[in-house]
């Protein structure tokens, strides 16, 4: 089984706290799109800015909304231990699937300080932990040996997002766990055909905000084995990877492109990143056109 989980972005007020009514936007559209999962509060929806209340009252509110529409995930991380702890069971008492969780980061970690931290959480967390490999944020990448030992001694961590830029790596995490029942993604979408070759189970990448329809038209002609379009689809979302590039923090940029797609929303994000040069939103509109008219002409 292969699947798109959107890291969905979060719509801001002035106040860089969320705007509800604006996220029920994104909801819907996501939800209509056809996703298999929203992860609430992951890199793109930039966790750092909300405190654990504005975390907790979103995770309800969020939830409530969804209403069983899509399967929801929840990123949980604070900056102290306990409240991440916290956090992620109140999560899973709310009724997400899972909670997704990035190692300690800023100072520096090994696999041994990894596993530690992992393997506490996992045992005081009542329902599904997915660990977050992301060591251009982190500073460290997990390795197979470490994520193989979590696994074997925690039945509740059940998954991984692997956002690198090597495969490699994430072939190595599935080597090191198969047939273990374990989840792997790719944190980047051009990853996605690699990570089911390897037997990754799909993906978790943000241009599914802006085009959930190509993402879950790829997801369905990967499940019922249509090679040609499955590479055609591949296809265009290769040719929209440029826009990670084109602003230091994409998630602003992206909310500013969904009103390409039709969906109303402000493009507010947390400061210093809630700035786009005109040319940079342009050059992205440009491209995000080009592959909508080139996905219209598949169909």
């Amino acid at each position: 089984m292969c699947e798109i989980i959107v890291p969905v972005v979060t719509v801001f007020d002035e106040n860089e706290k969320p705007d509800f009514e604006q996220n029920k936007k994104v909801i819907d559209f996501l939800v209509e799109g056809g996703v298999d999962g929203i992860l609430v509060l992951g890199s793109t929806g930039e966790f750092t800015v909300l405190d654990y209340e504005d975390k907790l009252q979103f995770a309800k509110d969020y939830y409530d909304y969804t209403n069983g529409r899509v399967d929801l995930y929840f990123g949980s991380n604070c900056p102290s231990f306990e409240d991440t702890l916290n956090l992620s069971n109140e999560a899973i008492k709310i009724g997400y699937k899972g909670v997704m969780v990035v190692g300690p980061y800023y100072y520096g970690t090994d696999d041994e300080k990894m596993t530690i931290y992992y393997d506490k959480l996992a045992k005081n967390v009542d329902g599904n932990i997915y660990i977050y490999n992301f060591p251009d944020r982190s500073g460290y990448s997990i390795s197979p040996e470490a994520y193989r030992k979590l696994v074997l001694d925690n039945k509740n961590i059940v998954g991984l997002k692997d956002s690198v830029m090597e495969p490699l790596h994430t072939n190595r995490l599935c080597r090191a766990t198969e047939n273990l029942g374990t989840k792997i993604y790719s944190g980047y979408d051009d990853q996605f055909l690699y990570n089911l070759s390897t037997g990754g189970s799909g993906c978790i990448g943000a241009l599914s905000n802006l085009v959930p329809d190509i993402w879950s038209d790829l997801v369905k002609s990967t499940r019922e084995k249509d090679f040609d379009r499955m590479f055609k689809l591949s296809g265009l979302i290769h040719k929209l990877m440029p826009l990670y590039d084109l602003d230091s923090n994409f998630a602003h940029l992206f909310k500013r492109l969904m009103a390409v797609r039709g969906v109303d929303i402000s493009s507010k994000s947390t400061f210093p990143y809630d700035q786009l040069d005109e040319k940079v939103f342009e050059k992205g509109k440009k491209l995000l056109e080009k592959v909508i008219e080139e996905y219209q002409e598949l169909k």
